[in-house]
């Protein structure tokens, strides 16, 4: 990978990392505990409960899409960085473009999974 596509793909990387702590920020006001009491609007509280389950869900997802996100860019200068840790080959700079965590290229991921 040349000097330009990292480039491309550390200000993708930081990009990424800004809007995930916007979203994380958000939705860490969603997962506060629903009162016993709580009847929001239209809501009931089982409604609440399970959408509070669901920001709950999607908030892990971004801490840890967030924690790969922030490892590659600490990664991003390595020679092993956009080489597949399970072929070796090198991953395509399009896929690199799309999931710029990922440390696998689609064909071994298609092969484990």
């Amino acid at each position: 990978m040349n000097d330009e596509d990292k480039n491309k793909l550390r200000d993708l990387i930081n990009s990424n990392i800004k809007e995930l702590k916007n979203s994380i920020n958000l939705l860490s006001d969603t997962v506060k505990p629903v009162a016993p009491d709580n009847a929001i609007g239209r809501l009931t509280r089982m409604e609440a409960i399970n959408a509070k389950s669901v920001s709950e869900a999607s908030l892990r997802s971004a801490r840890a899409r967030l924690s790969k996100l922030e490892q590659a860019l600490q990664n991003i200068d390595q020679q092993e960085f956009g080489i597949c840790i399970s072929c070796g080959e090198p991953i395509p700079f399009k896929r690199m473009l799309v999931m710029p965590e990922t440390r696998m290229c689609v064909k071994c991921i298609d092969e484990q999974g």
